[in-house]
């Protein structure tokens, strides 16, 4: 498992109750103060924000979370760590 695909795992697993997996992004990859769209590393820092979708897919696809409750328009999907993710932290 990759480092950053380990700390999003983490997190999950962390919470008593299911979450969305976006939530955590900006704990992971936080802006720095004065972060806008004409700030210089606003465009790295956005790429990385998108690349945390892909990290959640892979935890999925790799069967470490499932999803308990669907997006709905009101919210995303909602996971909780599997088996297999709890077994992969420990």
């Amino acid at each position: 498992m990759r480092n950053d695909e380990r700390d999003l795992l983490q997190l999950i697993a962390q919470s008593p109750k299911p979450v969305a997996m976006s939530d955590y992004f900006p704990v992971l990859n936080p802006a720095e103060p004065g972060m806008d769209e004409n700030h210089p590393g606003h465009e790295a820092w956005a790429e990385r924000q998108m690349a945390w979708y892909g990290v959640s897919a892979e935890l999925w696809k790799k069967g470490l979370v499932h999803v308990v409750t669907s997006a709905d328009g009101s919210h995303p999907d909602l996971v909780e760590p599997t088996d297999a993710g709890r077994a992969a932290l420990a």
